[in-house]
């Protein structure tokens, strides 16, 4: 799964990336957790070009009677996207890009529960495949929310979590936002082949209160049960 990730890139170097030229206020963020607004670039309304928004973190479907549902749908899995009923209209007419430079897995396997940073070698920022929703509240106010979609993990993530986001490469984020279904559903399945670093890291990721650059800093990999 992926329950908290960074974005501390800069606005220009977004938007040179993911050919945007919106402008919302990005601070950077190093514990983004669900509930909060993060940036996502979709299709314009006309479907002409794209645009950078902050939508809420947590799928809110159009159908659904309180937004708190939302808390459980951060994450949505590859394998049955299409035809769950809170994420399959979504999956069909409204995908997009969730911006981030770096993701928290903590380990489940081998060892006590440690979080790790997972982000490219290269530092650079990247896109999970994401899907968005419109959804207004009984009291008429409109809410915009995503989901990260999620895969099997890599080699390299596999032995700490057994799920990861899917990453997308830059020359699949057009067809991740236009393909028809079937041609969405195979990007899922397609691995991205940069290289990825993944670094331990302190526990103070654990308290959402805690957004500050220390949060990253290496530490020693953590001792494993003999």
């Amino acid at each position: 799964m992926c329950g908290r990730y960074m974005i501390t890139t800069s606005l220009e170097a977004i938007q040179r990336l993911f050919q945007v030229s919106d402008r919302p206020n990005l601070a950077a963020r190093y514990n983004v957790a669900p509930t909060q607004r993060v940036p996502i670039v979709r299709l314009q309304p006309e479907r002409a070009g794209r645009e950078l928004v902050l939508v809420r973190w947590g799928l809110i479907p159009h159908w659904a009677k309180d937004a708190k549902i939302g808390n459980r749908l951060v994450n949505a899995r590859a394998e049955t996207v299409a035809r769950t009923p809170a994420f399959r209209d979504a999956f069909r007419r409204r995908r997009c890009l969730v911006v981030a430079d770096g993701f928290y897995e903590w380990r489940t396997t081998g060892g006590p529960r440690h979080p790790y940073l997972v982000r490219m070698a290269s530092r650079e920022p990247f896109a999970f495949a994401g899907l968005w929703a419109w959804w207004r509240s009984p009291e008429g106010e409109d809410v915009e929310s995503c989901t990260i979609v999620t895969t099997t993990a890599d080699p390299l993530l596999a032995t700490i979590h057994d799920r990861m986001p899917v990453l997308l490469a830059p020359s699949d984020y057009e067809a991740w936002l236009r393909a028809d279904p079937e041609e969405a559903q195979a990007l899922l399945a397609r691995r991205d082949d940069a290289t990825l670093e993944v670094v331990p890291v302190s526990d103070r990721v654990n308290n959402v209160r805690n957004d500050d650059a220390d949060l990253i800093a290496p530490i020693d990999e953590p001792q494993r049960p003999q």
